[in-house]
Formats: structure tokens, C-alpha cells, sequence
């Protein structure tokens, strides 16, 4: 595996749905006190397709979100009475799915925390570019689209009247993807050392029709299967390990909430404990907690056996803070949301930088993914980051006999 570890001066490569059906590319609730500013984000919406209905403040926007079916919500934060932080929490009790885009003219880090902890998609500083909006808008509406679909599927599926055949086949795909599972191995870099710090492994698989990590997840978890998923991800990476001792360094290996209610993982006699002291479970924060029993307790049994633990996704779509207290990680990953662009945008240094000083503070070691340009590299650098991980320094890539992980280890 080659690891590009270049110095500063070098350049990098590289129910009922009763919306309107003119809004096929999203139905937008768009919610300021500002009419020439919503006069010409809601004309800008509309120019690529969409249907956009204007509320100019925030307690009739909450009314049009228990009464209306939208697909995004664009909210300033500022507003007299009701601010869009609280529409969002109103908006997060009525429908877990729906996405917000809180727009603001005065960044601020608190608000932006808020924000992510609430489960905003994102957070724009105003002026917003308008091709920046209809971008962000685009995709938290096609994201809305497909986990309504995938909700309707699931509450067909548990009333039995999706086809026969249709679950067949998934399961006979679904089976053949765990047949064929196997892990790919990705660095994460200490640019101030200029090694491998560790490597995470990233679920892959032959079978054509859930190759992306997304769709074999939707998979298990429509077919009852995620405890299945789990343990066969687990014991693929603990028999890299044991099958390649070149491999050095910490593996971060991925956990579903739902691994945490499986007495598997705590098991001593299972594959990945012999490693334990070795690897970091990274536990997304896109599923919630809520259905896991004394999360606090199953972090102390894990770390008991040697794990550490790390919050992943930090910034990412409905990600937040909220299971930060009860996870108390020794690691946080920072999305890509937050690293793509990053010296071009001086509210996500404003995030980083405040993310860093907060974990500094915490003694929690931060990693920053996604990283693909040497200008995100060297943005995140001077905001104080050293552990790194993207596709500027080296791709996922599937281990071989006698074929050494890049640079040495830190040690």
C-alpha cells in the first residue's frame, strides 16, 4: 500500500403523502424573517425544479411541518419569537428523517454545536453562494427521498406484504455478500511524525449488487440481519491481523449500534477480542443510542478488554453531540462534511478549530477524513490536526500475503 507523506511545499494530486407533484426535486419549506434574501434563495430553488413555500417566521413554519409533507427545511437562525435552533428541535420531535439546513449571518461555534447536536444537515454562514444552496439542497432532498422509501419498505416488509420473491432474492444476494465480505485497509497518517498511525478497515464485498457499504447495511437491517453483518465483519478483521503481522499499528473497525446489544462483541473467545488492546471500535453517531442498554456500562466492558472507542462521523448530516457524554471516546473522526474545502471556508476553520481546542482540552485524539488536496492538508495542519486520513494519501486497499502497510509504524 503506498502512503503519499509529502511536506508542505509539495503539491498533492488529486402514511399519506400530500405533496405536491410539480415537486419532483424536492418540496423546500423555506423559513426567514428577511423577505428579499428568502425572495431570492425561494427564486433560485425554483429556477432548478423545485417547489419552495415561503414562512416568514418560525412557529408557522413549525405549524406547515406538522400539517405538510416537505422534503428540506432552510431555516435562518435569527429570528424574532421562535429561532430556527428551536424549530429544529420541534421539527427532530416530529420526524427523525427530515433534513434542516440552518443558514446564519454571524457564525457562531456554540450555535453550530447546537446545531449538530439537534441534527442539522448543515450549517451556512450567509451570504449563502446560490449554487452552494442548491447544491446542499439537492442532496438533503434526495437523502430525504431514499429514507422515505426505505421506511416504507421496512413497514411493508413487517406487515408481510411485500412479494415473496423479492425478499428471497435479497436474501439469497445478502447471503452470497457475506459469503464474499472481505476488508479493505485504509492508513491514517501522523503528519507531524510522517508515519502510520493506524489503518481502518472497511467493509467490501464481491456481490455486485451491494458492493457500496450503504446498501449491504440497508440489507441486514431489512432482513434482521445486522447482528449476522457484524460478527462476519469483526472476524474478517481480526483474521487480517492474524494473517498479517506487517499490518502495525491501532485498526479502527466499524460498529452498528446494534452491535453494542450483541454479547458477541464481549465475548472473550471471539475473534477480534484476541486484538483488543490493538483496536478502536469507531461508533457512528447517524444511529441513535436510544435502544441500547446502559451504553455507559457497555463502554466500560469494552474497555476492560483492552478497546478504546471512537466517535465517528463528528459533523455529518444528522450527526451530532448527543451520544458524546455517554461514549466518553478516547478518538473523534471529523466528516468529510467538514474537511472537503476547508481552506476555502473560514466557518468550517472556525468549527475545526474549535473542535481541536475542545479535544486538546478533553485529551481526545481527533482525526480528520476525507482529506483529498494538499490545501485541505495544510488548512487542517495549521488549525492545530496532525492524524489524517483520505484519498490524498493513500485509497482503501485490500491486503496481500508478504506486501508491507507503507512506512513504519509510530511507535
Amino acid at each position: 500500500m503506498h502512503v503519499t507523506l509529502q511536506r508542505r511545499d509539495e503539491v498533492g494530486a488529486e402514511g399519506e403523502d400530500n405533496r405536491p407533484k410539480a415537486a419532483e426535486k424536492g418540496n423546500v419549506l423555506m423559513v426567514d424573517d428577511e423577505a428579499t434574501i428568502t425572495a431570492v434563495y425561494a427564486r433560485q430553488l425554483r429556477k432548478h425544479g423545485m417547489t419552495v413555500e415561503v414562512a416568514t417566521d418560525a412557529a408557522a413554519a413549525a405549524e406547515l411541518v406538522r400539517t405538510r409533507a416537505f422534503d428540506v427545511v432552510v431555516s435562518d437562525v435569527t429570528m424574532p419569537g421562535m429561532s430556527g435552533l428551536e424549530l429544529l428541535r420541534i421539527v427532530r420531535e416530529h420526524d427523525l428523517d427530515l433534513p434542516v439546513v440552518l443558514m446564519t449571518g454571524g457564525p457562531d461555534v456554540k450555535d453550530a454545536i447546537k446545531a449538530m447536536e439537534y441534527g442539522a444537515f448543515r450549517y451556512l454562514a450567509k451570504p449563502v453562494p446560490l449554487a452552494e444552496l442548491t447544491d446542499v439542497v439537492t442532496r438533503a432532498a434526495r437523502l430525504h427521498r431514499m429514507a422515505r422509501v426505505r421506511r416504507e419498505a421496512l413497514q411493508e416488509l413487517s406487515r408481510g406484504g411485500h412479494a415473496i420473491s423479492d425478499r428471497a432474492g435479497l436474501e439469497s444476494r445478502f447471503s452470497n455478500a457475506l459469503e464474499t465480505l472481505w476488508m479493505a485497509y485504509q492508513p491514517i497518517v501522523s503528519w507531524s511524525a510522517r508515519c502510520v498511525y493506524a489503518h481502518e478497515a472497511l467493509v467490501r464485498t464481491d456481490e455486485a449488487t451491494l458492493r457500496r457499504p450503504d446498501d449491504l447495511l440497508d440489507a441486514a437491517e431489512r432482513l434482521g440481519r445486522l447482528r449476522e453483518l457484524g460478527r462476519t465483519i469483526r472476524s474478517r478483521a481480526a483474521q487480517t491481523m492474524r494473517e498479517h503481522p506487517t499490518l502495525q499499528g491501532l485498526i479502527f473497525v466499524n460498529l452498528h449500534t446494534e452491535d453494542l446489544a450483541d454479547e458477541d462483541l464481549f465475548s472473550p473467545s471471539a475473534p477480534l477480542s484476541e486484538f483488543a488492546s490493538r483496536v478502536v471500535l469507531e461508533i457512528t453517531e447517524r444511529a441513535a443510542l436510544d435502544r441500547i442498554d446502559e451504553p455507559m456500562g457497555r463502554m466500560k466492558r469494552l474497555r476492560a478488554m483492552g478497546y478504546r472507542i471512537a466517535v465517528d462521523d463528528l459533523g455529518a448530516g444528522y450527526a451530532g453531540l448527543t451520544s458524546f457524554a455517554q461514549l466518553e471516546p478516547e478518538i473523534v473522526k471529523v466528516d468529510m462534511s467538514l474537511v472537503r474545502g476547508i481552506h476555502l471556508s473560514q466557518t468550517k476553520q472556525k468549527l475545526i478549530r474549535s473542535i481541536v481546542e475542545l479535544c486538546r482540552d478533553l485529551k481526545i485524539q481527533i482525526v480528520a477524513e476525507g482529506i483529498e488536496t494538499v490545501e485541505e492538508r495544510n488548512a487542517l495542519i495549521r488549525l492545530g490536526g496532525d492524524l489524517c486520513q483520505g484519498y490524498f494519501f493513500a485509497r482503501p486497499e485490500r491486503p496481500f500475503p508478504g506486501v508491507t502497510f507503507g512506512p513504519s509504524s509510530c511507535d
